[in-house]
């Protein structure tokens, strides 16, 4: 009964929020749609009313125009993910083609869950990764 209870209550909620206006922040979230630290991220900007748009790296890939962009605010060692599963799973000739700029964006375009997420673009600026004092401060800034 009482998980039945929360639920409605969690629904209610989120009706409510449809409701609420949103701040006029723009953003661009840039990530994976089922991404767990994507998915944290997503639910923060709801949760603040932030108005922002999700790209999904899965039905719109990144070009190599956006990656190069990014890694002249970032830098290659923030932006490439050689933690992760996708990383892991690449022969070592590849992991070696991320050596260099040109190659790196190359391996991104082609398996764009190499990138770390989410990559969120607000007033010119890149942010990549997801902490709430991070996304805090970045609002407060606009």
């Amino acid at each position: 009964m009482r998980l039945a209870t929360r639920q409605k209550k969690r629904n209610f909620v989120q009706w409510r929020d449809l409701f609420t206006p949103r701040k006029h922040i723009i953003m661009d979230l840039y990530g994976i749609a089922n991404c767990a630290t994507v998915k944290k991220a997503r639910v923060w900007l709801d949760e603040q009313h932030i108005a922002y748009t999700f790209h999904d790296f899965k039905k719109t890939p990144p070009t190599p125009e956006w990656i190069a962009g990014c890694l002249q605010q970032v830098g290659l060692d923030v932006l490439l993910n050689k933690r992760g599963t996708t990383w892991r799973k690449l022969t070592p000739e590849q992991q070696a083609q991320a050596q260099s700029t040109e190659g790196a964006i190359a391996l991104m375009c082609e398996y764009p869950s190499v990138i770390k997420r989410p990559v969120c673009l607000h007033q010119s600026h890149v942010y990549v990764g997801f902490s709430p004092e991070q996304y805090q401060q970045m609002v407060q800034a606009a």
